[in-house]
C-alpha cells in the first residue's frame, strides 16, 4: 500500500467479499447434505390423472373453434342483440318523455333554469346580478357518468352555451372556486346515490339550480333529491337492467340513454338562445372535416353569381382551317385554362367534368365526333337568375331532375346565370349540388 502511494498510485477497489470460514475440528458437526431432486417421473397413465405433461404447459392451450360461418353468425348475433337492447332504451325514453308528466315537466324546467341564466335575452333576477357575465352549466359526474359529463360539455360550448366539468372529489380540494353566482348545476348519476356525489352536495350553493340527470323517474325513489327536494328531475330510465341485457353491469344502455337525454337539453336549450343555431355552431367549429362542411357556400346566402364561373374566364379553343380538332386539342386547351372551361366559336361549352371523361381513344378522335357527348350547346343551358342564391337554385334544379327525370339536369348539366337576359356565368349541375350540401 504505501509503495502504491509513493508512486501515485491508490489502490483499486471492487465489490469482491470473500467469507473464510474453519472446518469444524471433527467432520461429525458438518451438516448433511441436500437430498437429491426427484427424477422426473415417466409419463404413465397414472400421471396427473392421465393428463399428458403438454397438458400442464404455461403456453395457451388450442382451443377448438366452431364453424367459421356459424362464429360470424353469432357475433353479429351478440351485435345486433346489443343494438337492438339500446333501440329499445331509447324508445321507451322517447316514449317517457312524451306521455308522462313528471318528465316533461322536468325537462321544461331544465331548459328554463339554463336560458334564464345564461343568456342576457331574459331579465335578471336580482339587481345584484346586473352588469355580472352570463352564468354557465357546471356538469358534474364521476366514473362513466363523469366521461358523459365531459362530452356534453363540449357539446353545450360547440352550441355557444358556457359549460364546464366539475369533478366532484376534485370540487372539495379547491375547484369550487370555479363556480360563479349565476351558474346552474347538471349533476349525472344513473343510481341516483353516487358517494362522491352525496359528499359534494351540502357544498355546492343551494340559491343556484340543480339538475340531477338519472335514471329515478320520482323524486321520492332517489336519495340525492332527499338531501336537495329543489332538485330539477331528469330522468333517463332504462327499461331492464344491463345485467340480464348482457350479463354484465357494465355502463352500456345507461349511459346511451344519458347522453341522448342531455344532447336533447343542449339543443333545445340553445335553439331557445341563438336565432341560428346552425350559425353559431359554424362559428364555434371552423375546424375538421365538420367546419370544412359547414365553410361551404350553401350555407350562406351566396348568390349563383358568385360561385360560377365568369365568361371572361373561359377561354375560346383555338383551331385551324387545316388542321382537324382533336380530343388531345381540347385537353390541352382545359389545361391551359384558368377556370378549366373551354368555350367554341359557336357559344357552345366544354366543361370539366366532361373533359374529365376523355380516354385515350378520344384524344385522336376529332372534336367533330365527339360532340355529341363533350360539348354542351346553348339550347341545353338550364337559366338561373343571377340573384338566385345557391340553396333556392339548388333546390329548383333538384326539383326540375325528380319531375322531369331526364338528363337536361343531371350533373354534366349546364347552368347559365342570366343577368338581364344576358349570360354572365356558368355553372355545372354537379358543382350547384356540392356548394349547396
Amino acid at each position: 500500500m504505501v509503495e502504491q502511494r509513493q508512486h501515485g498510485r491508490t489502490p483499486v477497489h471492487n465489490s469482491e467479499v470473500y467469507l473464510l470460514r474453519q472446518m469444524p475440528p471433527t467432520f461429525s458437526t458438518i451438516p448433511p447434505l441436500s437430498p437429491p431432486s426427484p427424477i422426473t417421473p415417466a409419463e404413465d397413465d397414472d400421471f396427473c390423472n392421465g393428463l399428458p405433461i403438454e397438458a400442464l404447459s404455461l403456453s395457451q392451450p388450442a382451443i377448438s373453434v366452431a364453424d367459421g360461418k356459424l362464429t360470424v353468425e353469432e357475433r353479429l348475433s351478440n351485435a345486433v342483440h346489443v343494438l337492438s337492447t339500446e333501440t329499445t332504451a331509447l324508445q321507451n325514453l322517447t316514449a317517457l318523455y312524451t306521455t308522462d308528466r313528471l318528465a316533461r315537466e322536468g325537462f321544461n324546467r331544465a331548459v328554463e333554469a339554463i336560458t334564464r341564466r345564461s343568456h342576457s335575452k331574459y331579465p335578471r333576477q336580482h339587481s345584484s346580478h346586473r352588469g355580472a357575465p352570463d352564468g354557465k352549466i357546471v356538469v358534474i359526474g364521476v366514473g362513466k357518468s363523469g366521461h358523459i359529463a365531459k362530452k356534453l360539455v363540449a357539446t353545450f360550448n360547440s352550441l355557444a352555451i358556457q359549460a364546464v366539468f366539475l369533478h366532484p372529489t376534485e370540487a372539495l380540494h379547491g375547484d369550487l372556486g370555479q363556480i360563479g353566482p349565476r351558474d346552474t348545476f347538471l349533476l349525472i348519476t344513473f343510481s341516483g346515490k353516487t358517494p362522491e356525489l352525496l359528499t359534494l352536495l351540502p357544498h355546492l350553493d343551494k340559491s343556484l339550480p340543480l339538475i340531477l340527470l338519472t335514471s329515478h323517474t320520482r323524486p321520492e325513489t332517489c336519495e340525492l333529491i332527499k338531501h336537495r327536494p329543489d332538485t330539477i328531475l331528469l330522468p333517463a330510465p332504462i327499461h331492464e337492467p344491463e345485467t340480464k341485457s348482457f350479463g354484465v353491469s357494465a355502463p352500456t344502455t345507461s349511459t346511451t340513454v344519458a347522453l341522448t337525454v342531455g344532447d336533447a337539453l343542449a339543443i333545445v336549450a340553445s335553439r331557445e338562445l341563438h336565432p341560428s343555431v346552425a350559425s353559431v355552431f359554424a362559428k364555434n367549429h371552423p375546424g375538421g372535416a365538420i367546419g370544412a362542411a359547414l365553410r361551404k357556400p350553401g350555407l350562406s346566402e351566396k348568390s349563383v353569381r358568385e360561385v360560377a364561373i365568369g365568361m371572361d374566364m373561359i377561354p375560346l379553343l383555338e383551331t385551324a382551317s387545316d388542321k382537324i380538332t382533336t380530343g388531345a386539342d381540347v385537353l390541352r386547351a382545359g389545361y391551359a385554362s384558368p377556370s378549366g372551361w373551354v368555350r367554341l366559336q359557336t357559344g357552345d361549352v366544354i366543361s370539366p367534368r366532361r373533359i374529365r371523361k376523355l380516354d385515350s381513344a378520344d384524344l385522336v378522335a376529332s372534336l367533330d365526333g365527339l360532340k355529341g357527348w363533350l360539348v354542351t350547346s346553348k339550347k341545353e343551358f338550364v337559366p338561373v337568375a343571377a340573384d338566385s342564391s345557391v340553396e333556392k337554385a339548388a333546390e329548383w334544379v333538384m326539383g326540375m331532375r325528380v319531375a322531369l327525370g331526364d338528363g337536361n339536369y343531371e350533373d354534366n348539366a349546364i347552368v347559365a346565370v342570366m343577368d338581364r337576359g344576358e349570360c354572365v356565368g356558368l355553372l355545372e349541375v354537379g358543382n350547384l349540388m356540392e356548394e349547396e350540401a
